[in-house]
């Protein structure tokens, strides 16, 4: 463990690493990630920079759409244009850690664009082991306005892409041979879960499941945005409809838990994990 990057460990066994300065090319938001993340018998669930979307880092925060600053990498969706390469991509730069154990840290991070500050961030990160074959990621992120004037967080959607709500925490999950299965309570595919609110959402893999829950009431509110076959990756939205204003001085918070399992895991096993997750 360094200034760089530290290691995540649950009952001693590493399960992520985290880079707090990683070198990215401009385009790439630059932005500190975890990967790999691992299940507790080592297998990798996360992929970073994989070919199909070079600017998606792990597991973070991303946002396409800060005051027209992108936060998340790769083309802009401009109205009437589509995706649009553009000079407008912002970095969020690691400032310092206000706490750092083996299994979690508190971080300060800078979100930088255009050389002025637009959001100061606190991330809140902690690994629990929940059984002998599963173990809970803690992930809070508080973004505070640090701007003299309003600001507004936007994505894709909000300026004319259907279904294209993403932007917040987002979870880039492993490629397999085939697409992962995603289900929640009471639906299951993509077309059915994508944009959806639900308590939990479940991605399974070959040999693993990732169990994605908002941890509190207004994180509950934000739809999940959800890809299998495309790609397999989950996160939430806090732009879904229309812009989220983040007036000067004002925080946005959101916390979401995930369970890291090995196995494919069925309705109520997911269910189960994800109560013990929350409570813990």
């Amino acid at each position: 463990m360094n200034d760089e990057s530290l290691v995540l460990r649950v009952a001693g066994r590493p399960v992520g690493r985290y880079l707090t300065r990683p070198e990215l090319a401009p385009k790439l938001s630059p932005r500190p990630y975890l990967h790999p993340v691992t299940t507790l018998a080592g297998t990798a669930v996360t992929e970073l920079s994989p070919a199909d979307h070079l600017h998606h880092l792990g597991v973070g925060v991303a946002v396409p759409d800060v005051e027209g600053h992108n936060f998340w990498g790769g083309r802009t969706y401009v109205r009437d244009r589509g995706p649009t390469e553009l000079d407008n991509h912002g970095t969020q730069r690691h400032a310092a850690f206000q706490l750092r154990d083996p299994d979690g840290f508190v971080e300060e991070l800078r979100w930088i664009a255009a050389g002025a500050e637009l959001l100061r961030e606190r991330r809140t990160v902690a690994a629990t082991e929940l059984t002998d074959t599963a173990w809970a990621l803690d992930f809070t992120f508080s973004l505070t306005n640090t701007t003299a004037g309003p600001l507004s967080i936007g994505s894709p959607a909000t300026n004319g892409r259907p279904r294209a709500a993403y932007g917040g925490f987002f979870w880039r999950a492993r490629k397999e041979a085939e697409p992962p299965v995603v289900f929640t309570a009471d639906t299951e595919g993509e077309d059915a879960v994508h944009g959806a609110r639900a308590r939990w959402v479940a991605l399974a893999g070959a040999t693993w499941t990732l169990v994605f829950a908002g941890a509190t009431d207004r994180t509950r509110r934000d739809p999940w945005f959800v890809r299998t076959t495309e790609y397999p990756g989950v996160g939430s939205s806090l732009a879904h409809e229309e812009r989220l204003p983040v007036p000067a001085g004002e925080t946005v918070v959101r916390r979401v838990v995930t369970v890291v399992a090995d196995g494919r895991l069925d309705r109520g096993e997911a269910a189960a994990l994800v109560r013990k997750a929350v409570s813990a």
